[in-house]
């Protein structure tokens, strides 16, 4: 009988087994998007419990939490970390299926030494203890966490507003030799001009940088002030999330003057004129990225905060979020060939939520390579409700097929939890498996050479040479 996450897991051939162990299994981590708190890392954060470490931030177990029938008072309320465990271990066995089932298992494994070991009601008791002994221990803070699994940087996401002091200390620190933290610039509450708080958003960030915003203009300016401080702090990349990208009207310095007065005013936009002026600062602040040389992000398609109950008792972010289905091509070849067409389009990062959309976005980073660089813009890994199996799969399949698998900068955790690495060891092993099979199909050489070099640089070398090197 073939044991549960067994040593070869995923690995079903010859040449699978070999490109993990020898090449994949040891290579360090660039987690190059993640939203882990910068003051749990700088502070070196200890947990009491596994509950407060596991739940207390994951939205993706509060999603399977909720659908398996636990009351919301286990999930984010009022209920003892202790409580909201034991609700989770007893739901666990009914995720089977999901990958939550999966990363659980390898959490606890390959963090807490339980291998073998199965989460469910009756071995509650026993792993609560277990994690409580190892949680006492200061390997198991904030930083030992992340060097346990060779993590060498994370990229954590930031407002412009954010002041960046705990990067500061942390890059000051003698940790930061081994590992390092670095900020990414995420202006998303800038750019939501309908917004309820829009207006008060603008006015801290008047006051942050001393520059008034009446224009356009103004508003670019004040961002990019910003900017140089993120950069003058480490920053790689900057990460815009769109819930909608629409091929909007190229408009007048004069209009989007007018339209930043009415944004600022609560006045009722058209949508029309939101995106004209969400794609305009976009534009801008694209060919910045482009100028200081750092990659620009773009999280494209989710529909977010979609249940009003849960929206109000919970807040923003809380696991009711779901996928877009509207169009995506014309409007992103187009952004993006405002910025090539004068030579300033930054390296890209492109991801879709709907699965559908991925042979779009390879064949619209085909379109804007050049500039000497390998993979300028990238078909990013398989995002949110992708990040399983067959998600990910297809989308190397297909990045693979219609464009270079080669250059593919790999996996990234885009996770509030410092449990969450071993992901990287399931997308490794998916990896392994799809070039095994190539080579056991015959539609790839047993050239070890080749094939190692592949693996290294889709699991490692590529993400370094873009975020460290």
């Amino acid at each position: 009988m073939t044991q549960f996450l067994h040593q070869d897991f995923l690995l079903d051939t010859e040449e699978a087994r070999r490109l993990y162990h020898d090449v994949a299994a040891d290579l360090p981590i660039v987690d190059y998007h993640n939203h882990l708190p910068p003051a749990e890392v700088a502070q070196d954060h200890a947990w009491d419990n596994l509950g407060d470490l596991w739940l207390s931030h994951d939205h993706y177990k509060w999603r399977v939490m909720r659908w398996a029938g636990v009351p919301e008072s286990h999930i984010t309320g009022n209920a003892t970390h202790r409580k909201k465990f034991d609700a989770f271990a007893r739901i666990l066995p009914k995720t089977l299926g999901n990958p939550m089932y999966h990363w659980s298992h390898l959490e606890l494994w390959r963090y807490f030494g339980l291998d073998g070991q199965l989460l469910n009601a009756d071995s509650a008791e026993d792993i609560w203890q277990a994690t409580q002994e190892k949680l006492a221990s200061p390997e198991f803070r904030a930083q030992g966490l992340l060097k346990r699994m060779k993590v060498e940087l994370i990229g954590t996401t930031d407002d412009p507003l954010d002041s960046l002091e705990h990067h500061q200390t942390f890059s000051a620190s003698a940790q930061s030799a081994d590992l390092k933290m670095v900020p990414t610039f995420r202006p998303d509450r800038a750019m939501a001009i309908e917004a309820e708080g829009f207006h008060s958003y603008l006015e801290q960030l008047e006051a942050l940088t001393s520059q008034p915003i009446v224009t356009f203009d103004d508003l670019i300016k004040a961002l990019l002030q910003r900017l140089e401080h993120f950069t003058a702090h480490g920053c790689r990349a900057a990460d815009h999330g769109i819930g909608q990208l629409t091929q909007a009207e190229e408009l007048s310095s004069a209009q989007l003057d007018k339209i930043l007065q009415a944004g600022r005013q609560g006045k009722a936009l058209t949508s029309t004129d939101a995106e004209s002026f969400r794609m305009a600062l976009l534009l801008e602040l694209g060919r910045a990225y482009a100028r200081a040389d750092i990659v620009m992000q773009l999280h494209i398609g989710p529909l977010r905060n979609n249940s009003s109950r849960i929206l109000t008792h919970v807040g923003r972010d809380s696991g009711a979020d779901s996928m877009q289905d509207l169009p995506l091509a014309a409007p992103l070849n187009h952004i993006l060939d405002r910025m090539d067409r004068t030579d300033e389009l930054p390296r890209t990062i492109l991801y879709a939520l709907d699965p559908s959309k991925n042979p779009v976005i390879v064949t619209t980073a085909g379109n804007f390579q050049g500039g000497g660089v390998a993979g300028k813009v990238q078909a990013g890994t398989a995002w949110w409700f992708n990040d399983q199996l067959d998600g990910m799969e297809d989308q190397m399949n297909q990045l693979a097929q219609m464009g270079l698998l080669s250059t593919f900068t790999g996996m990234l955790t885009d996770s509030r939890s410092f449990l969450s690495f071993p992901r990287h060891e399931y997308f490794r092993r998916l990896v392994c498996r799809i070039v095994g099979r190539w080579v056991a199909d015959g539609l790839a050489p047993q050239d070890q050479e080749l094939l190692d070099g592949m693996i290294a640089d889709i699991c490692y070398h590529n993400a370094r040479r873009w975020f460290i090197s």
